[in-house]
Formats: C-alpha cells, structure tokens, sequence
C-alpha cells in the first residue's frame, strides 16, 4: 500500500484528505508543521509528501529543503494558496515533484498522486537499466522501431516484422533482433514468436519518455 504523508496545519483539511486518500486505496499519516513534516519523513519513506506552504513551526519552504535532504528522491506536491509562476518556479527548483493552488477539487488532487506515484515507479524501474547500454542498442531506428512494434502487438512472427519494417535484406532483421535479444529486450517463445522482456518494456517506457521530451521542445 503506498504511503501518504498530509501536511498541513488545517485539521479539518487534514482529515478529509486523508478519508478520499484512504477510499482510494492509500494509507496516510499527518503533520501539524512543517518541522513535524520534515522529522516524519526522515523516519518514513513516504510514497508521496502532500506539503502546504503556510505553516507554523517550520515554513513549507524550509520543511521542503529539509525533506529532500534526507529523502532526496521524495515525491512532494506541495500545496498552496498563493500560486504564481513566480512561486511554482521556486518550489520546484527547490525539489518539488509539482504543486496544486487551493482550494482544489480532490479529483484534480488523486491526479496529480496517481502520476506522481506512476512517475516514481517508472524512475525506479530506469534505476535498474544499464541506460548507456540500453541507448547503444536503441541508436538504430530499425531496433527501435522493432520495439515499438513487439509492444504494441505483443508478439510478432519473423516475416511479420519484416513486413512492417519493409526490410528487402532479410538478414538486415536477423542481425537485428539478435542485437536485441543480447541485450536482453526481446525474447522468442516455443512457437519463435518474437516479444518484448519485462527489460524490454521497461526500455520502451524509456524510449517513450526521451521521444516525448524531445518532441516538446
């Protein structure tokens, strides 16, 4: 069960976040301030800090620089009233994950944690890929495009592939896929289909993630 941190000096806001949170399958906990939000960090590896800004004690500000400190791969959205460009700036610079203005609708709020907990399953998986050996292998747009193809379909015959690729050098694929299942992102089953491994689909979220980073600029 992922682990929720609420920060937030309001107790009623407190509570009815963490009645929609616990609905949707999340178990939380609170913080009154924001030095009670950095300490309970420090000791619990929270899936997700939910910071408000304004807080006594210890400003959202300063608990932020203190959380990312001892949990530098913290998710925060923090959350405050006063959001401007300006302010969003700030607060990601100082490491937050994303921010939401109040008041908010908690559907708008259960978005922005089912992506953030989505994003830091997706880093972790990245973590455990050897990336310079991954991005060697993906530098061919043949092999990337036999990726793409292995997972939209699942798997895929050897002439299958070489039907969509339009490859007139059979041997052209051979190499190819061999290259590939060296690298340990396809395999074949009993019956020689091609498809992607756990690996592999792991490779292709990353592929997606750079393709769609470098479409946006």
């Amino acid at each position: 069960m992922k682990k929720i941190l609420i920060a937030d000096d309001n107790a009623e806001l407190r509570e009815n976040i963490a009645e929609v949170l616990a609905d949707a399958g999340y178990f939380t906990d609170f913080a009154a301030n924001g030095k009670e939000a950095a300490q309970k960090a420090a000791e619990t590896d929270f899936d997700i800090v939910l910071l408000d800004m304004l807080m006594p004690v210890m400003k959202g500000a300063e608990a932020l620089v203190e959380i990312k400190k001892s949990r530098p791969s913290a998710k925060v959205i923090v959350m405050t009233a006063f959001s401007t460009i300006e302010n969003a700036v700030d607060i990601i610079k100082k490491g937050a994950s994303d921010y939401i203005a109040k008041p908010f609708k908690i559907e708008q709020l259960l978005t922005i944690v089912r992506r953030e907990i989505e994003e830091s399953g997706f880093e972790k998986d990245i973590g455990n890929i050897d990336l310079d050996r991954v991005l060697n292998t993906l530098s061919n747009p043949i092999r990337r495009n036999i990726v793409k193809f292995l997972q939209r379909n699942k798997e895929m015959r050897f002439m299958e592939l070489n039907r969509e690729l339009a490859l007139e050098d059979h041997t052209k694929l051979v190499f190819h896929l061999r290259i590939l299942k060296e690298a340990g992102i396809s395999t074949q089953d009993k019956n020689k289909n091609y498809m992607l491994t756990q690996e592999g689909q792991r490779v292709f979220q990353c592929l997606t993630l750079i393709e769609n980073y470098l479409m946006s600029r």
